[in-house]
């Protein structure tokens, strides 16, 4: 049985709501037992002190660009000479992990040596602190079932990987849009096995807002997405969940059937890099708009 190193740059604990999500993110990692080791990252506002009630390891020198936003390659450097498993977990610090991803991580790593692990997040409102003593997992599942959607293509709050891959990443800034694209994009064209489990495992994302970035913005309406985006090499890197190209399904890795909504997906990639102006720029415009609405 595999053992997993979880790590995480959570934002600061001082939103109330914030505070109760991460929270109940970081106790559903630490409940998964021995086999889980979580590691937070950085020095956010209440953040010493989330880690020390919640008995889970804080490693606080993480470099940052010139905005202070901590930055993905010092996130993922720290985790890696820190942990003592193979098998890493990069989650925003919002996403609950249920116990479900051991037989995921099982299950591939006795198939494969390398692979990327990515998929659909599934959203839930969670306005209160979980009560851990209890029969926590059960409600989770019930409220899930009930009310719980699952996310679109283009959220990637989680990448599980072994520790051997991923050594090298470009300063991003972390909490903005266009690293996590570039992850699927690097797997890709390693090529390593990049592999969607989204019907095997679900992830819990806990609604929020933006309040806690700048001017309340959405994280891809910033200068520092931008900024990423040219640090990946630009918008030919912006891949999503349809571009993976293997799914993880009844213990097999398989893949993926060709759809309508792939392929134009496929050719919006190719005029997407060409020209972000005049008619390239407008085709691309209708092509995700139609694949959107097949979807």
């Amino acid at each position: 049985m595999r053992t997993i190193t979880i790590f995480t740059a959570p934002k600061p604990f001082t939103d109330s709501h914030i505070n109760i999500i991460q929270r109940n993110a970081i106790q559903s990692w630490t409940d998964l037992g021995p086999r889980a080791e979580v590691f937070l990252i950085g020095d956010e506002d209440g953040m010493s002190e989330a880690a020390s009630e919640l008995n889970v390891r804080q490693l606080s020198d993480v470099e940052r660009n010139e905005m202070g936003t901590p930055l993905v390659s010092s996130i993922f450097s720290l985790a890696r000479e820190a942990a003592s498993h193979e098998i890493m977990i990069y989650l925003n610090a919002d996403i609950m992990l249920l116990p479900e991803v051991f037989d995921v991580v099982d299950g591939i790593a006795n198939l494969r040596k390398d692979f990327l692990l990515v998929g659909k997040r599934w959203d839930l409102d969670q306005k209160q602190a979980i009560d851990f003593s209890g029969e926590w997992l059960a409600d989770v599942e019930r409220k899930l079932d009930e009310s719980g959607r699952l996310h679109s293509v283009n959220a990637m709050d989680y990448f599980i990987f072994p520790r051997h891959l991923f050594q090298q990443v470009p300063p991003f800034a972390i909490g903005r849009a266009g690293w996590d694209n570039w992850m699927i994009y690097h797997a890709v064209n390693q090529p390593w096995p990049v592999i969607d489990i989204t019907s095997s495992h679900r992830i819990i994302h806990q609604n929020h807002d933006y309040r806690h970035l700048p001017d309340g913005a959405a994280h891809y309406d910033l200068e520092e997405s931008y900024q990423n985006v040219n640090l990946a090499g630009g918008m030919k890197t912006t891949y999503n969940l349809l571009d993976v190209p293997l799914k993880y399904q009844d213990g097999r890795i398989r893949r993926k059937k060709p759809t309508i909504t792939r392929l134009l997906r496929k050719l919006e990639l190719i005029i997407m890099p060409l020209e972000q102006k005049g008619w390239r720029w407008e085709l691309t415009r209708v092509l995700r708009k139609t694949r959107r609405k097949i979807s």
